[in-house]
């Protein structure tokens, strides 16, 4: 994945705000992770992107997104980031709520496998 800031503190001055674009090579998926006491949030320019997400109950969500969609992460949520698309690159624009680009790994989406 590579990452191009756009708006940020040492660019224009912004204090909570951060802005940038990733670009998401055909048939890539990030690590598991969780971006700390960041909020994220994510605009899909091309590509079908898909964010793979651990519920509060334990479930396992899958957003299948397409160009023009829009998907929120909140803080310490773990998730995922796929480009199921063997051929085509995904481009997302992205805003967080904190300069520092917290991305905390983790060894599986689930830290403890829920029951049943």
């Amino acid at each position: 994945m590579r990452r191009f800031a756009a708006v940020r503190g040492a660019s224009v001055g912004a204090e909570r705000l951060w802005m940038g674009q990733t670009h998401v090579a055909p048939a890539t998926s990030s690590g598991d992770h969780h971006h700390g006491d960041s909020e994220t949030a994510i605009y899909v320019v091309s590509g079908r992107p898909e964010f793979v997400f651990l519920r509060e109950d334990g479930a396992e969500e899958r957003i299948r997104t397409a160009p023009g969609d829009y998907v929120f992460i909140p803080p310490f949520v773990p998730h995922r980031e796929e480009n199921p698309d063997g051929e085509e690159e995904a481009v997302v624009v992205i805003a967080r709520s904190t300069q520092e680009a917290i991305v905390v790994n983790l060894p599986a989406l689930y830290l403890h496998r829920p029951q049943g």
